[in-house]
């Protein structure tokens, strides 16, 4: 008997990793963390709550971390197998996973540095969910594979990573699964990405699978056209840099957003939307990811190839910045205006894009362009809800700058798209499970899967619940 039970990102967007166990023995697909609300960093700790040693392998889709984030973690609390996934998302995690753990290992300095200021005689000190030496040793667990060719991770299960679209590296896991006499074919989506978006090549199809794991970020909205996302760009850009002199800061995760962002920046200006843009990248994980982004060209679509090819000849349209040190990410306070400022994290959670708001979100002439999911807890998402005040470093601060939301930019697919890449499929599945959603964007897309494709045996899937596959 298969049954799959799912530790994270089921009614959320984040923590993604679904155990599977069958006859021959267990897996997981994804060991992402918990991110956003009071309560991430305690859920963290706890997740990986049994015996990781009875774990045959591990598939990972992408280098996010809300899918990636806890492999360190597995690997500290025993676990010795293999860790399989795209070449890309492997040269992205060895970056990605040792800039998480040095940022756990700042802020639990920090932590225990104010605890102690407060109550000298406490001699009680926080430790991190993992230190930057624990995430090295975890690289060595690291297994490359190809895009679409099969390997066999353990006995009875065949598997092929194909393209998800999503950021660099990342991947639809499609297995074959033997088990007792019977085979079935399983697919996770991972991420899926926005077809015809820049920089990368789109998901590829599947035709057909037995178990279907999909997930539903923005199950429940269609995402605004690229045109009008151009557009809307255009008039935040001008109206701050041109009218009100401001700088335009942009939260962006440093895999696959910042990237994109720099490409859609820079085709602005080739089609003479802009004469030329001044773009600082403040966060040196999206300038190491940049460099891996242009060793892996192979993976981009042609117009993004066309675009680099333009950028190499014309450098001084778009003059593009990565900041190193963090005396030159200081330096940048004393802008005033001009700066389009790229940096992470994504959600405004940490990193060097607090230091940005810090600095710009109370003047009235900047704005703050949000253009990626914001889950629930985190700072970006306060300001997308039209937050006053924001607590940035233990002050509390008015939001005088504008705040934009610009979803057209998002790489995960909307509704549409996500139904559009359903209907591919040959047969309905004989069981599928929403995932990585808010409750309201998987309870819609649910609905619409049912009701405009036709298809029967639906599930939302709960956390923690475990569920056999017939």
């Amino acid at each position: 008997m298969v049954h799959i039970s799912f530790l994270g990102a089921a009614g959320e967007v984040t923590g993604s990793c679904a155990h599977v166990e069958h006859d021959g023995g267990s897996f997981l697909v994804d060991c992402g963390m918990f991110q956003g609300g009071r309560n991430a960093a305690l859920r963290n700790f706890r997740a990986l709550d049994f015996d990781v040693r009875k774990i045959d392998f591990v598939l990972v889709t992408h280098a996010h971390l809300d899918h990636s984030g806890l492999i360190p973690r597995l690997v500290l609390l025993g676990y010795r197998g293999a860790i399989y996934a795209t070449a890309a998302t492997v040269d992205l995690l060895a970056v990605m996973l040792l800039d998480s753990a040095h940022i756990q290992e700042k802020e639990v300095e920090w932590a225990n540095r104010r605890r102690r200021a407060r109550n000298a005689r406490s001699l009680s000190n926080a430790a991190p969910l993992y230190t930057v030496e624990q995430a090295r040793a975890s690289l060595d667990r690291l297994v490359k594979v190809d895009y679409d060719t099969e390997f066999q991770p353990g006995p009875g299960v065949r598997c092929r990573m194909r393209e998800a679209g999503h950021i660099l590296g990342s991947a639809i896991v499609e297995m074959d699964l033997e088990d007792a006499g019977r085979r079935r074919r399983l697919v996770f989506t991972g991420d899926l990405g926005q077809p015809m978006r820049p920089l990368l090549r789109d998901p590829a199809r599947i035709t057909r699978a037995d178990v279907l794991v999909v997930e539903s970020t923005y199950g429940d909205r269609a995402h605004r056209p690229m045109e009008e996302t151009e557009h809307e760009l255009v008039e935040v850009l001008d109206v701050t840099l041109r009218r009100r002199g401001g700088n335009v800061i942009i939260p962006a995760f440093a895999v696959g957003r910042t990237q994109e962002i720099i490409f859609v920046l820079a085709a602005l200006v080739r089609s003479g939307r802009f004469e030329r843009l001044e773009i600082v990248v403040d966060s040196p994980m999206a300038s190491a990811v940049t460099e891996l982004t242009l060793s892996h060209d192979a993976l981009w679509d042609q117009p993004t190839r066309e675009l680099r090819d333009w950028l190499r000849a014309h450098p001084e349209r778009v003059r593009l910045r990565f900041i190193a040190n963090v005396d030159e990410s200081i330096a940048l306070n004393a802008r005033r205006g001009g700066l389009v400022i790229i940096s992470a994290s994504g959600m405004c959670e940490a990193g060097r894009i607090r230091y940005h708001l810090l600095h710009n979100i109370g003047r009235p002439e900047c704005s703050i362009v949000i253009c990626g999911f914001q889950a629930a807890g985190t700072l970006g998402r306060r300001l997308v809800d039209g937050a006053r005040f924001v607590s940035l470093f233990g002050d509390r601060v008015p939001v005088r700058a504008e705040i934009r939301t610009i979803g057209g930019l998002s790489a995960h697919a909307d509704q549409p798209a996500l139904l559009d890449w359903l209907a591919h499929f040959e047969a309905p599945p004989r069981r599928t499970f929403v995932v990585h959603g808010e409750p309201r964007a998987a309870a819609v897309f649910a609905d619409a899967i049912g009701s405009r494709l036709g298809w029967d045996n639906v599930t939302i899937a709960q956390q923690r619940e475990h569920y056999a596959l017939d």
